[in-house]
């Protein structure tokens, strides 16, 4: 049985793209704001463009920061996308810096690619450096669509699961437990970026059938 995914709608990020890549993988979408909708979800996606700050002020105005939280701490998948993935760790340093959900160990601090254009924009390799479910069936290197001029630093060593380089090496997937994020835009990454929108998918169903 197919897991119901949460697509969390808190007014930044591609959201409308995100849902046609999670159906397409298999999933029945709830794109929503509502926080009882997304209790009743198996897994939570958190989606986003643009600035870090700006993104937490609009999930505390809206409560959808405890309400992440809470799922992630009742063992529910929850998977972060591009600036979603940031927003998962406990500080981001983008104009003047902000507090993050943390839900992972570290911060979001500026991209430094040693003379190389920002923002990095582009298809580029992504090595697996630890097993995790996201990269059951993938390429080992597997090549994902990037755009973005922060990058996570985690603060252990262990929540880096995929790491490309880009003038230098950063973390491009990552994740502890039941949270994981990505740096690039799976949704844009074509047909491997749909078969690890599909393995987090198959994460988050065991859950439902537990439930049922």
């Amino acid at each position: 049985m197919s897991a119901t995914i949460g697509l969390v709608d808190y007014g930044m990020g591609n959201r409308r793209s995100m849902q046609k890549s999670l159906e397409r993988a298999g999933a029945t979408v709830v794109l929503t704001g509502d926080h009882d909708a997304l209790r009743a979800t198996d897994g939570i996606v958190v989606p986003g463009v643009g600035a870090f700050a700006a993104a937490m002020r609009l999930l505390e105005a809206t409560g959808l920061d405890a309400l992440i939280r809470e799922r992630a701490a009742a063992g529910v998948p929850v998977l972060g996308a591009c600036l979603g993935m940031q927003l998962l760790f406990e500080h981001g340093a983008e104009h003047g810096g902000a507090d993050g959900l943390g839900l992972l160990p570290g911060e979001v601090v500026p991209l430094a690619p040693r003379g190389l254009k920002l923002p990095h924009i582009g298809w580029n390799q992504v090595r697996w450096v630890r097993p995790s479910p996201l990269s059951q069936g993938l390429a080992d290197p597997t090549p994902f669509y990037h755009v973005h001029s922060f990058v996570p630093a985690p603060s252990d060593d262990d929540v880096a699961i995929g790491m490309s380089d880009y003038g230098v090496e950063f973390a491009s997937v990552v994740g502890r437990g039941n949270v994981f994020g990505t740096q690039f835009h799976p949704e844009k990454s074509s047909r491997d970026g749909i078969a690890l929108l599909a393995n987090f998918i198959g994460v988050c169903a065991p859950v439902e059938a537990a439930a049922a």
